[in-house]
């Protein structure tokens, strides 16, 4: 039976409608229009928002200082009545917001039980729920994956743990995630390492951990296949936390990883702003190294806090971070199967209802202004003229003779012999920051 959204929760808000920049009004888009054109596609087919319903509808404001903050309408509920009201919520604000994707951990939606059937047996329960509302809803699943990191079953980790027991429990939950995924018409899967790392080498046998880690992924592609799950695998790469050094650190060590193990065929990256700058990069960085080695698959879309060392997960509201990343996301054609997941939190001190919705208002204006600003830079052939200009001397000469592999130590020794004195020319860094500043500014 289809089940129909009501406005039980979010009820002072109406549906959140694009207004444009000169609007006052807090719950209204200011540059998100998703029927606008860009490049051939509307903004709602580009940016293909999602929300992250744990931090939207389970997380609870508390941090290691203190107790929870977050006022919801549906705190005073516990167990099955819990999740039923937060499926209730999410499609409420799904339609609100007008985004076409959510996401989700299999333990955000249902609580777990006292064994791993009666665990199932709760999560079938909120599934059926789930699809009932899908059958009206325009919101679809972009993304399902399984929680292997909160249970104290999990303290070594899941697939890469030393306790074979361990693996197979977590094998277990993924398949039950696969199944989900096919349920519900998921269009990717995604795999988030969660403890797969070490704290320490002196108890660490990394060999056989990642090799058990590829074992795991190896059977999950089998698994996918014999049941028809034909979404893209993602895997979610992240430097350390909870962990002390993380499997998948970045985007390049994963994919090594991934071709090192034969996997290569099968995984693309979903990537996430915070955990990039966690590992030492910027968010563009990531998606450059994904993106031309042609592992860009989706996106977690957030910020980190530059004077805090840990994943804030922040919403998105740097117009510099959101431009050059959809620079590269419309370089690399889009996102296929992926998406702008809103893997974010309000701050512990942003506790009403409302905020959730301002927040993502917020993140969802900052990347539709981005992705003008990306196209404009991109139709006008700003950085791509200046870095064919700069690399101008790989395509005459000598260096045509490097690129065509027709050069060896002795050619090249002979050139620079009688070559003379080298000539280098400024990379005018400062000007083409100052470039993108106007386009910001001006587009």
């Amino acid at each position: 039976m289809a089940q129909t959204v009501t406005n039980t929760y979010f009820g002072s808000v109406n549906k959140v409608a694009f207004e444009g920049k000169g609007s006052n009004n807090p719950l209204a888009f200011k540059y998100y229009n998703p029927e606008e054109v860009i490049g051939g596609k509307t903004m709602k087919e580009l940016l293909r928002f999602s929300v992250a319903y744990w931090h939207t509808f389970t997380a609870d404001g508390s941090d290691p200082f203190g107790a929870a903050t977050m006022q919801r309408p549906w705190n005073h509920l516990t167990g099955m009545d819990l999740a039923r009201a937060r499926v209730e919520a999410a499609f409420e604000l799904f339609e609100k917001l007008g985004v076409p994707y959510f996401a989700f951990h299999d333990r955000d939606i249902a609580p777990e039980g006292s064994n791993l059937s009666e665990t199932n047996k709760n999560l079938d329960a909120i599934l059926e729920m789930i699809q009932d509302y899908m059958k009206t809803s325009k919101t679809k699943l972009l993304w399902n994956t399984a929680n292997m990191f909160t249970n104290p079953r999990f303290v070594h980790g899941a697939a890469t743990s030393s306790n074979a027991d361990v693996f197979a429990y977590a094998a277990a939950q993924v398949k039950k995630g696969l199944e989900t995924a096919k349920l519900l018409g998921a269009e990717n899967y995604v795999f988030w390492g969660g403890r797969e790392g070490y704290e320490t080498l002196l108890n660490t046998d990394m060999k056989l951990e990642l090799d058990n880690l590829a074992r795991f992924m190896h059977m999950a592609v089998d698994y996918a296949k014999e049941i028809g799950f034909t979404g893209q695998f993602l895997i979610e790469p992240k430097p350390k936390e909870p962990t002390t050094h993380q499997y998948d650190t970045d985007a390049a060590t994963t994919i090594s990883f991934l071709k090192q193990y034969d996997l290569d065929p099968y995984f693309k990256l979903n990537l996430e702003a915070n955990h990039a700058t966690l590992a030492g990069h910027t968010f563009e960085h990531e998606l450059r190294v994904a993106r031309t080695a042609g592992f860009l698959g989706s996106v977690d879309a957030n910020q980190g806090h530059p004077m805090l060392g840990w994943d804030t997960d922040e919403f998105p509201t740097d117009l510099y971070s959101t431009t050059l990343a959809m620079y590269e996301i419309l370089q690399n054609g889009g996102l296929g199967n992926g998406g702008l997941n809103f893997d974010a939190k309000v701050r512990r001190t942003s506790f009403e209802l409302e905020d959730l919705v301002y927040a993502h208002i917020a993140g969802m204006d900052a990347f539709a202004r981005g992705l003008k600003v990306a196209n404009k830079l991109i139709e006008d052939r700003v950085f791509e003229d200046v870095i064919r200009e700069r690399y101008s001397s790989y395509t005459k000469g000598i260096g045509l003779e490097i690129v065509e592999g027709r050069a060896n130590f002795h050619t090249l020794e002979e050139y620079a012999l009688n070559n003379g004195t080298i000539k280098n020319v400024s990379g005018k860094h400062e000007r083409l920051k100052a470039i993108l500043n106007q386009y910001l500014l001006e587009v």
